[in-house]
């Protein structure tokens, strides 16, 4: 992986951790030789890892919609940042230049964005690899209602492997590393999966 698109709160979270959490992804991004992608904003947790990752001498390539540039919240000191028409368009470009994906804690927006990625996993849209940094159990919750989910027959365990999940980002980002794609065929020739 050359390019991480990291997805996150445009908050900060009420723990402190989640800041941490941030300046350790962006310190693992940066001693890999790995660039982050994100949504180009200066506020919450996706102003942290911008602002530490370049602070560590990394690139950061932000990609946010005119409408959030508008409203100031467009971070402008960017290696580079791309200003897009809609969120459809930044969601398709942030993908387009990254080759993996991680969430972050955040809200509707990450969640979103991590359903989205998943899902075009999935359907075989992409291969890369998807991960969950499921900071101090934030992520808890989610992980056993997708489990949930699976038990009641309405996601086969092979798309559940699809999100590769971990409390510490540098272990997620190895997993991430080792990551082998299970190719649509394979799942539209053996039902059970």
């Amino acid at each position: 992986m050359k390019a991480v698109c990291v997805y996150c709160g445009s908050s900060s979270g009420i723990l402190p951790l989640y800041a941490q959490a941030a300046r350790q992804l962006a310190a693992e991004l940066v001693s890999g030789n790995m660039s982050l992608v994100y949504g180009g904003g200066n506020v919450g947790l996706m102003g942290i890892i911008a602002d530490e990752v370049l602070r560590l001498g990394g690139e950061v390539t932000g990609v946010i919609p005119q409408a959030l540039m508008d409203k100031e919240v467009g971070h402008r000191g960017l290696t580079g940042l791309h200003i897009v028409k809609n969120m459809h368009e930044r969601k398709a470009l942030m993908a387009e230049l990254s080759d993996g994906f991680i969430a972050m804690p955040g809200g509707m927006g990450t969640l979103e964005e991590l359903f989205e990625v998943l899902t075009w996993s999935q359907l075989g849209f992409h291969e890369k690899p998807t991960g969950l940094l499921n900071v101090n159990g934030f992520y808890q919750g989610l992980l056993n209602f997708l489990n949930h989910t699976t038990e009641q027959g309405f996601l086969k365990p092979a798309h559940l492997d699809l999100l590769i999940a971990d409390d510490q980002p540098q272990a997620l980002l190895k997993k991430m590393q080792s990551y082998q794609p299970v190719h649509i065929k394979k799942w539209l020739d053996r039902p059970d999966l």
